[in-house]
């Protein structure tokens, strides 16, 4: 399916790596946003590790651009030196992003890069690992208010309505950074007491409030629960409302999740707490 826009790809977009790849992508990916009426296609080729796997990519690659009628994107960060050459016997545009910044720098510090595969996931990667299962492990315990045991131990506890975000940002931000996020939802009898659910004044300090447009929160919840009061415009605006009131009145930072992406919010949140990123 294309990344953008609905209807076929306009293009297709390689991600094209010696490693898993995630580097490429999110890299490409940031650069591909720039163009938002592009519709396009991603597909991922990682441990492309030597000149035969090379070749093998760069079949798949063309076969795509017969396929499409156009030449396929590459971003690529092939090391390697002898590999990197025969993907660029692709017909296709090639950006290789390491050449883009190694090259340079290597001009500007006077030395020479080891071009050693694999070398950015040798250093840090096992603490950083360490780090995200447990963050990950964290969110789950502590998703929807499963349990308030544990919550002196979180970076950020965010709040708000059922399906306005809480959860994937959650995720994210223990698998992106390490981060140990709590979720708790905010629920119509909170709103009649007028009260933060009892578990959360003490880490008050850590919380955060997603917010959502009642109409947009009607879609989401209608596609869970259908045809129900849950998903119901008028029920769906009263619980926003109720919502923001309540985050307005105990002096919580938040802000809406209606048109921003995941990793939008995750850096909102990170940047109004001061949070500390446990990966790098």
């Amino acid at each position: 399916m294309p990344d953008r826009m609905s209807g076929p790809a306009e293009r297709t977009v390689f991600y094209v790596s010696d490693g898993t790849g995630i580097t490429a992508e999110t890299m490409g990916h940031s650069v591909m946003t720039q163009f938002e009426s592009l519709r396009y296609r991603k597909e991922r080729i990682p441990f492309v590790d030597s000149p035969d796997k090379a070749r093998e990519a760069v079949a798949r690659i063309n076969e795509v651009g017969r396929r499409d009628g156009k030449r396929p994107i590459v971003f690529s960060t092939l090391v390697d030196p002898a590999v990197n050459a025969q993907l660029k016997h692709a017909d296709a545009l090639i950006l290789d992003l390491l050449e883009s910044f190694v090259v340079p720098l290597e001009q500007e510090l006077g030395i020479k890069s080891s071009h050693s595969i694999g070398r950015s996931h040798t250093i840090a990667d096992s603490e950083n690992y360490k780090h995200r299962i447990e963050a990950i492990n964290f969110a789950l315990a502590h998703d929807d208010g499963q349990s308030a045991k544990g919550l002196a131990s979180a970076d950020v506890i965010l709040i708000g309505v059922s399906r306005s975000g809480k959860t994937p940002t959650s995720l994210y931000l223990a698998m992106q950074y390490g981060i140990k996020a709590a979720n708790y939802p905010l629920i119509p009898e909170d709103f009649e007491r007028g009260e933060l659910p009892s578990a959360l004044p003490p880490h008050k300090a850590k919380l955060f409030g997603l917010s959502i447009s009642p109409e947009r929160l009607a879609e989401v919840r209608h596609e869970r629960r259908p045809n129900s009061r849950y998903a119901a415009l008028d029920n769906c605006r009263y619980e926003v409302a109720a919502a923001e009131q309540l985050m307005r009145r105990e002096g919580i930072r938040w802000l809406s999740s209606t048109t921003k992406s995941i990793e939008e919010i995750a850096a909102t949140v990170i940047q109004q707490l001061g949070l500390e990123r446990r990966t790098v």
